[in-house]
């Protein structure tokens, strides 16, 4: 039971504990990306996320497995070959953004439950993801794992508090809105930029030894990382179109249903996310420079873990405080989001598939 879990299940809870960040566990992701299209657009737009990553996770699991590529530069070395270095610069620049984004939930999490500065929030997410990279992977599997299953029973009590507080507004909403235009290409941009993280999960995949385990286990991964956020798009049509102007939707949310003893276990949780989430990115971080030791036949230090943790959440520490969450998810994963569609999904759809087919005919 446990091998199963680790090849089907395990490589999807990990790409959901990296996506799932800052943005898009307040909703505020959601909103950027998907609301533009109106309830029926959005949820479609979510459909169309979902399907290209399933499709994009199914072929990277498949090539990492033939290659051998359980960290990112090995696996873009194989994609991308020269150009692999373009893909390390924007992702290098993603995570950075993406605990920027995460710490200025983290802050605005907790300046609005306890009144004291962002900046607490901000701290003490980055000191806890410092303190779970230091452990390794092992370690980080089985937090990200266990968490994931919280969050899973969280968004849906969540959603079923909503449906009962104000599920009418929920319908009436869906019922009178038209399919408005864009929803294709919010789906396509949302999936783009959050595909690197991908990277993240390269570490877990040497459970798998097998085509049909890579290729079901990024076809599940799709589903098992978008369903909270269809949970989530649902509850908040209840409050469209005011949730489009809300930085914190899920505080927004939390209020209306008016449950002290829920907002609390909820937040507790959804802080969880950003610390699990940011720790997942920077240890893909510790995974490329510990090959970088390996190949010189030497073991990366086991203190350079937190430090590199250090360095990147310092760096993103002083954005998030500078320019806070909206700032941060409106302008700053646009060109990122069109580098990944060039540098991950296109190479995915043409080298990948056919190192994939030529590893077959072989």
């Amino acid at each position: 039971m446990l091998s199963i879990f680790q090849k089907y299940i395990l490589p999807g809870i990990i790409f959901q504990s990296v996506v799932i960040g800052g943005g898009y566990a307040t909703g505020r992701e959601i909103v950027e990306f998907f609301f533009s299209s109106g309830p029926i657009g959005g949820l479609l737009g979510i459909f169309v996320a979902m399907v290209v990553w399933s499709v994009s996770l199914a072929l990277s699991f498949e090539l990492a497995r033939l290659t051998k590529s359980y960290d990112y530069n090995s696996f873009f070395t194989h994609l991308l070959g020269r150009f692999s270095f373009l893909f390390e610069i924007a992702f290098l620049i993603l995570i950075i953004l993406v605990i920027s984004t995460l710490g200025a939930a983290a802050g605005g999490l907790i300046a609005s439950n306890f009144g004291v500065s962002a900046v607490w929030g901000t701290v003490a997410m980055m000191v806890a993801v410092a303190v779970l990279v230091f452990y390794g992977s092992a370690t980080i599997e089985k937090v990200l794992a266990g968490w994931s299953f919280l969050l899973y029973g969280a968004y849906f009590t969540f959603v079923v508090f909503c449906f009962v507080k104000f599920g009418d507004k929920i319908t009436h909403n869906f019922s009178v809105s038209t399919l408005e235009p864009g929803w294709f290409m919010g789906g396509l941009s949302y999936s783009g930029y959050n595909l690197a993280s991908m990277t993240a999960v390269l570490f877990c995949l040497h459970h798998i030894t097998t085509r049909k385990e890579a290729i079901l286990a990024g076809l599940f991964a799709g589903p098992i990382a978008m369903i909270p956020a269809i949970l989530f798009f649902v509850a908040m049509v209840g409050y469209y179109p005011e949730i489009v102007t809300q930085d914190l939707p899920v505080n927004f949310l939390l209020s209306v249903l008016d449950m002290p003893v829920f907002k609390i276990i909820f937040e507790i949780i959804l802080f969880g996310t950003f610390i699990e989430t940011g720790a997942a990115n920077i240890h893909a971080v510790n995974e490329r420079v510990a090959k970088i030791f390996e190949s010189k036949n030497k073991t990366m230090p086991r203190f350079m873990r937190p430090a590199i943790a250090m360095v990147i959440l310092f760096t993103a520490i002083v954005l998030a405080t500078k320019f806070g969450l909206v700032n941060l998810i409106a302008s700053g994963y646009g060109t990122l989001t069109y580098a990944f569609i060039i540098l991950i999904i296109g190479p995915l759809l043409t080298i990948g598939i056919w190192k994939i087919l030529k590893s077959r005919k072989s």
